[in-house]
Formats: C-alpha cells, sequence, structure tokens
C-alpha cells in the first residue's frame, strides 16, 4: 500500500524545537497535510513518543517512536523502533551513554516533556544535543539489538550528516536506508557516492517548527500500515 510519511520530526522536547510543537499540535498537523505516517525523533531521546503515539492513535494517524541520535562524530542519525517499549529502552541506553551539560533554557529553549492532553510532566535538565559515545560505525547494529532500525540524517547537509564529517557511507556500517533533506540533490549524490544505488532513500523535513512541516509528497509502499510493516520496507 502507498502511504504518505515523514519520518524525521521534532517535538517541544527536543533543544531549539518550538514550544508550538506539541505532542496535538504536530500530530494533528501532520493530518492536515495529509501524511499517514510520521515518526517523532527528538535528538537523543524518545520521551515524547507516548504522548504523541497517543494522540496519533485518536485521530487515525500512525506515529512511529524513534530519536535523531547524536553519534560520538557529532552525526546525526535516524532511529525508529516497531514499540514504543523498544524506543524506550533504547533512550534509557543513550541516556546512560551520552554527555551531560546543563541545558541553559535561554539559549537552547526548554526540554519539555508533555502527556496526551499537552500538559507538562517533566522537563530534562541536560542538554540534548551534545555527542553519545555511540559511533556511526556500530550504531545500526546497537540499535538492532533493540529491535530497531538506523540510518544516517540529512546525508546531504554541510554539517552533522556522515557525509560532511567521515566523506563516505561505509558499507561496514551495514545501513540499508539513507535520510536526505533536498531529494532534487539525489542523482549528483549518486554519482558522487556509488552505494547509494544500493541503499533505500527517504526525505524528512527535520521540522523543529510548525511552519517547517511539509505536505504530502513522500511515500513508501509497506505491506500495511503498521510500525512493524514499515520499518521492514526501509530495512
Amino acid at each position: 500500500m502507498k502511504c504518505y510519511y515523514d519520518l524525521h520530526l521534532h517535538s517541544c522536547l527536543s533543544p531549539c524545537g518550538d514550544m508550538d510543537m506539541t505532542p496535538n499540535n504536530l500530530v494533528n498537523m501532520a493530518k492536515l497535510l495529509g501524511l499517514d505516517v510520521i515518526a517523532l525523533t527528538d535528538h537523543n531521546t524518545s520521551r515524547n513518543c507516548a504522548a504523541a503515539m497517543a494522540v496519533g492513535r485518536k485521530i487515525g494517524l500512525l506515529v512511529i517512536p524513534g530519536m535523531e541520535l547524536t553519534t560520538s562524530e557529532d552525526i546525526h542519525a535516524v532511529c525508529l523502533f516497531p514499540t514504543l517499549e523498544k524506543a524506550l529502552a533504547w533512550d534509557a541506553y543513550v541516556d546512560a551513554h551520552r554527555i551531560k551539560v546543563r541545558n541553559r533554557a535561554e539559549i537552547y529553549g526548554r526540554q519539555v516533556i508533555m502527556d496526551e492532553n499537552d500538559e507538562e510532566i517533566g522537563e530534562i535538565a541536560s542538554l540534548l544535543l551534545p555527542a553519545t559515545e555511540i559511533s556511526i560505525m556500530n550504531a545500526y547494529e546497537k540499535v538492532k539489538a533493540f529491535g530497531g532500525i538506523c540510518y544516517p540524517a540529512h546525508i546531504d547537509r554541510d554539517s552533522l550528516s556522515i557525509l560532511s564529517v567521515l566523506g563516505e557511507i561505509d558499507a561496514s556500517c551495514g545501513f540499508k536506508t539513507a535520510e536526505l533533506a533536498d531529494r532534487s540533490k539525489l542523482e549528483a549524490l549518486r554519482a558522487q557516492h556509488p552505494i547509494l544505488n544500493t541503499l533505500h532513500i527517504v526525505t524528512g523535513s527535520d521540522a523543529h517548527y510548525l511552519e517547517n512541516m511539509r505536505e504530502a509528497e513522500n511515500w513508501l509502499e509497506p505491506e500495511t500500515l503498521t510500525a512493524e510493516a514499515v520499518l521492514a520496507a526501509l530495512d
């Protein structure tokens, strides 16, 4: 089946994420934009996924729990999971393996955990942006051990991407998918990096603000509209 997706979205829990990116606002905006499935991928945490998934169930939009991991090389990678339990297990692992410095809310914004009614139920005090101890070279296998999938984010960007940092996607990393911010760059990148001809290619908005969320234009064809089937279509 054909489903429209955005598998790279941030909530008000992410540093520099707008406070308007509440679980209800971002999920309902995705529905208005015509999307069938989204993933919530806050920086180095999955703590707002429960609320977003609950909102999704209410309005009939599939929300996949995820995270945007910052590796030890300062490379961003999207991590997606079939269940909330698996995402939160990975969250706990990352929390134990990330550099912790105090968040300065006046610079980076608050990092707010919300429930499905957009009520504040917590706040993460340590800044979620810094690198973790997890290398991009084994990120795929580590996430797979927790039951999820992982792939490099916005590889076409000039910073925080695997190509900007390492210059190449090493086949030994095991990735089956790569994400572009701008799909129009795909052919040029394929000419420079032939490994992209062997990978699934997705496009994500990486939206931190409601106005940066994109209308339905990119699609996948999973067997069914479930988190398990979407992940299987990418791995």
